[in-house]
Parts: C-alpha cells; sequence; structure tokens
C-alpha cells in the first residue's frame, strides 16, 4: 500500500536533501565529526523514505539485492584495495601513499585549526568513501530484509 500524493511529493522533495547531506557527512569526515559509517546511513534512510512514501515493491522493483550486494562487495574492495596500493608503493599496509602526490587529497595540513581543506586528507577521504559505499549497501540489505522487501526471492540466506 503506497502513501497519498502528500507524502509522495514531500518524499521527493526531501530526498536530494537527505542524499546530499549524507554524501556531505562522508566526504567532510576527516574534518569534522562524521565520516563513512554515519554517512553512509543517513544516505541509507533514503531508502526508507522511499519504502514509506511509495510502497515496498515499487521500491524493490528498482532496487533490487543484487544492486545493495554489488554496492556493499565495490566498498570492501575499494577500502582493501587502498591499503594493498600502499604495498605497491613500497609502503607499509594502509600507508598513506596519497600524501604529496597529487591534486587529490594530498595537500599538508596548514598549521593550527584546519580552515576545512578537503584536500588535506590522504587516504583517509578515500577510506570514508569506500566504508561509506559499503555501509549504504548493508544497511539497504538491512532495511529491505526487515521491511519485507525480500519476501520473494526464494533463497534463504
Amino acid at each position: 500500500m503506497s502513501m497519498s500524493n502528500l507524502v509522495r511529493s514531500g518524499a521527493n522533495i526531501l530526498m536530494p536533501f537527505i542524499l546530499v547531506f549524507g554524501f556531505y557527512i562522508v566526504v567532510h569526515g576527516h574534518l569534522s565529526p562524521g565520516g563513512g559509517f554515519q554517512g553512509g546511513a543517513v544516505i541509507a534512510t533514503a531508502i526508507v523514505l522511499l519504502m514509506v512514501a511509495y510502497s515496498c515493491d515499487e521500491v524493490c522493483t528498482s532496487l533490487s539485492k543484487n544492486i545493495l550486494k554489488n554496492s556493499e562487495t565495490l566498498g570492501l574492495l575499494l577500502f582493501i584495495g587502498t591499503a594493498l596500493f600502499a604495498l605497491t608503493a613500497g609502503l607499509a599496509f594502509f600507508g598513506n601513499w596519497i600524501l604529496d602526490t597529487g591534486p587529490l587529497f594530498a595537500t599538508p595540513v596548514a598549521f593550527g585549526i584546519n580552515p576545512g581543506n578537503l584536500n588535506t586528507g590522504g587516504i583517509v577521504p578515500v577510506l570514508n568513501i569506500a566504508v561509506g559505499i559499503e555501509v549504504l549497501g548493508a544497511m539497504g540489505l538491512l532495511i529491505l530484509a526487515m521491511l519485507g522487501g525480500m519476501k520473494g526471492d526464494g533463497d534463504a540466506e
């Protein structure tokens, strides 16, 4: 059973704000409280909003279990790949191979309070993004399971 047009319109208006706020938390995790887990959880609440505004069956037709499983796998592979790439650069496992290597996330941190420069994180923002992708997939699967979105799959996992 889906909600009224008013609830659907409200969900359609709120959805971009929830997604932008979640991505903001993920990307700014090395500068402020937050990070990949918290941002991924916020982004996953968008799935709940869709399931409240629309029916569970409508959401499950566009957002399948395999998409969320692939998201979870991609996040885990990006996380471990970031750590392993340090070994190929001659550093320790999880070594900061981005430091002083290019324009993205390699700017040295200024002395004192960080003015909010996103380029100062080294590998930490990459790890936050990986965790955010993984948490989005994992929490999305949990939400679908708890709200009955996997009822017709036929497999017991």
